[in-house]
């Protein structure tokens, strides 16, 4: 399963949902904050705290691949490895 902490109006997280659609690969997203240089608002604690202990930093957007257990961030990373496994 795929897991993606992200935040609408995040021009990173935008391309990742872009890449996971055109790939047509389902994913479950997770929406614990606004974007923000500094980390936007917080939206839910639990999720932010699960994607802070989860990648170590409050960072969007990641992603985590449970099925491979990798976990990524940076969008040009996270996009790479899904066109590796999921094209």
């Amino acid at each position: 399963m795929l897991e993606l902490y992200q935040a609408e109006g995040c021009p990173h997280s935008a391309e990742v949902r872009e890449t996971l659609t055109d790939l047509g690969v389902s994913y479950v997203i997770h929406n614990p904050r606004r974007p923000g240089n500094e980390g936007g608002d917080v939206l839910n604690k639990l999720t932010q705290q699960a994607m802070v202990d989860i990648g170590g930093e409050d960072a969007i957007p990641l992603l985590v691949d449970t099925d491979r257990g990798e976990t990524l961030s940076e969008s040009e990373e996270i996009i790479d490895y899904l066109e590796t496994h999921y094209e």
